[in-house]
């Protein structure tokens, strides 16, 4: 122990003969101050309040609230709570504390860009809606988007949701509209002129058989009046 205590001041020694600058061989816990002195650091959640002097040490003082400090530093303002905005698909997951910042996470439909990491999510984007003539192949999460993907042949989606089988016109219907990947096929009924013109045969075939009853009678009634 006595040994490696000679070995750091030595170092001290050394690196203030070569550099000059005794702020430049400050220790890990050490930061060095603005006339170029090395004074104790302050613990997580506190920053400096005043340097250290000859008779004190450094003198340290907590964050308020809505602020933290994280690591042990010679700083003078503890750093800002990050706000988990929810109009930005944020909430906060973890709240903040003078030691750690606030932990974020997205709100449904939402996921985090880029990929969460310990420190929660910093910004979120909404899942992408698919468009007409696709379907979701994979629904969005908290940490990927949605994948979406085209509709097969003789398929159909109106809303980018799921894809749908196209309609088959029924015998008494014909295909008025041809379907799409975005739209139905669309059928009606057979054309009511191509009923009228089935009707009429039938209809020249009804009245001449009127008509040639008709002449049948005449002929009936003139052979049976008497002649003079």
């Amino acid at each position: 122990m006595r040994y490696r205590s000679t070995l750091a001041v030595f170092g001290v020694f050394f690196c203030v003969a070569v550099f000059m600058a005794p702020a430049l061989c400050c220790l890990s816990k050490e930061y060095a101050t603005a006339d170029m002195q090395c004074c104790p650091m302050c613990h997580e959640g506190t920053v400096v309040r005043r340097d250290c002097t000859r008779q004190l040490g450094t003198r340290c003082i907590a964050c308020a609230d809505g602020t933290f400090m994280n690591q042990p530093n010679g700083l003078t303002k503890c750093l800002p709570c990050t706000s988990c905005n929810q109009d930005r698909g944020l909430f906060a997951q973890q709240g903040c504390t003078v030691t750690k910042d606030t932990v974020c996470d997205v709100v449904s439909g939402y996921f985090c860009e880029p990929l969460m990491n310990e420190t929660g999510c910093t910004s979120a984007q909404k899942h992408t809606s698919c468009d007409p003539g696709h379907r979701i192949k994979r629904p969005g999460t908290s940490r990927t988007d949605t994948v979406c993907e085209s509709c097969p042949t003789a398929y159909f989606s109106l809303e980018g949701v799921n894809c749908t089988v196209w309609t088959t016109c029924s015998e008494t219907e014909v295909k008025v509209k041809e379907g799409s990947a975005s739209s139905d096929v669309v059928c009606g009924a057979a054309s009511s002129s191509r009923q009228r013109y089935s009707l009429i045969p039938a209809f020249i075939l009804f009245a001449s058989t009127l008509v040639g009853l008709g002449i049948r009678g005449l002929f009936s009634k003139k052979k049976q009046q008497p002649t003079d």
